[in-house]
């Protein structure tokens, strides 16, 4: 029924889009999070071969956690975690994980946490309609690339009380965490020239749809703005068509001068579109976090979580960000060697281990959360910096990494 009535329901002008908007900062209050890992997939004995879909999707097990399993264009495994409490959305999601890096070492694959495929050339595997499109749209190299080569973790959190406030709070902390987290130098075998290769792909595709929301006292009303603002991609046509839009035109054009009525059903598909580093859904799309080695996610999950829904932590880490929060493409290309996203780094780990407690983390995590900062933001070493270390020594190193048990 709701569909029919999406379909129906007609978007005359731009108070339709702002109200869209406006229902998108609408959903649950509480603190439950949820977790969407990319990974690639790596033939243990020719990691620079790509590995079909459906090999891996053979090998895969039935999932205790109850994750749902999909597939990114070039073949990269999604594992999506039921959203609830961070205790139990961890624990399933890692219960996940491990039966699924377990099956796949019996097939002879390897699961790699890294943002941006380090060795092997972009190739598309997945030929659906939306893939085609995109494809057509996005254009070469960068489209490809981020299609097919890159992977990340996206965390999905409730809105609280305060969506306004916790939608500030995640854009802030972009910068810092994405830095932090950094885990993508390479490509092709080389070093790229950035910490987050992976956020620079991010930073070459059309800016109407990736730069971040501009901040505004109304999220909302900056969200439709974005929305009305952000070049048309492609509108769906009769049956399952979809036609790609090439003229540079925007949703505010086509709703001024629309080829037919405009439906509900074509500014949601519009807003499945749009990447930002943070989307609102009726929850927070946190989507500027590289991909992350199996042991270290869970680390990048429960830090996310604390500096955003803990208020107790929150003034202290946003006080720290805030000169920094306009420095997405620095932080991307420098990571922390930057003196100043490494000292907030620093402060926004020491606020999200006071916060562990009261979020029911355990004890083992709250050590590997102190064990990351020890390893990778103290000595402003993100995880991208082992990586780059891999392609100083013999060429060998780097495809032994990705393929030894433990490694990745």
């Amino acid at each position: 029924m709701t569909d029919l009535a999406a379909e129906e329901t007609l978007v005359r002008d731009i108070s339709d889009v702002e109200d869209f908007a406006r229902g998108c900062f609408l959903g649950p209050a509480g603190d439950q999070v949820g977790v969407e890992l990319e990974f690639l997939v790596f033939d243990r004995e020719d990691p620079g071969r790509q590995v079909p879909v459906a090999r891996t999707a053979d090998a895969l097990p039935p999932l205790p956690g109850g994750s749902r399993v999909t597939f990114e264009p070039g073949g990269q495994l999604e594992l999506s975690g039921p959203a609830g409490p961070l205790p139990e959305a961890i624990a399933g999601l890692t219960a996940d994980v491990d039966a699924t890096r377990a099956a796949l070492r019996e097939a002879g694959l390897v699961l790699a946490g890294v943002g941006l495929d380090p060795i092997r050339p972009a190739r598309r595997q997945l030929r659906l309609p939306r893939y085609e499109a995109m494809a057509a749209f996005l254009g070469m190299p960068y489209g490809a690339l981020m299609m097919c080569s890159t992977t990340s973790i996206q965390v999905n959190l409730d809105l609280g009380e305060r969506p306004a406030v916790r939608w500030e709070r995640a854009h802030l902390l972009g910068p810092v965490l994405m830095a932090a987290f950094a885990n993508s130098p390479l490509s092709e075998g080389r070093p790229c020239g950035w910490m987050s290769g992976r956020q620079a792909v991010w930073e070459n595709l059309d800016r109407t749809r990736t730069a971040p929301v501009p901040a505004s006292a109304d999220p909302a009303a900056a969200w439709a703005a974005y929305l009305l603002d952000a070049r048309l991609m492609l509108v769906r046509e009769e049956g399952e068509r979809l036609r790609v839009i090439r003229d540079g035109s925007t949703f505010r054009d086509w709703l001024t001068a629309p080829t037919r009525p405009l439906t509900l059903v074509d500014l949601a598909y519009h807003a499945t579109t749009i990447f930002p580093p943070v989307r609102p859904r009726g929850w927070l799309e946190i989507r500027y976090l590289d991909a992350q080695h199996p042991a270290n996610w869970p680390v990048c999950v429960a830090v996310t979580h604390a500096l955003v829904t803990d208020d107790r932590v929150a003034d202290a880490a946003m006080d720290a960000v805030e000169p920094y929060a306009a420095m997405w493409p620095q932080a991307a290309r420098r990571g922390l060697a930057d003196p100043g996203l490494r000292r907030a780094a620093e402060t926004c780990f020491r606020a999200a281990l006071a916060a562990m407690p009261r979020l029911g983390v355990s004890a083992a995590l709250t050590r590997e959360v102190a064990a990351f900062a020890d390893r990778h933001v103290t000595p402003g070493r993100p995880p991208a910096v082992d990586l780059l270390e891999l392609v100083k020594g013999p060429a060998r190193r780097l495809p032994a990494w990705l393929t030894e048990e433990g490694q990745v």
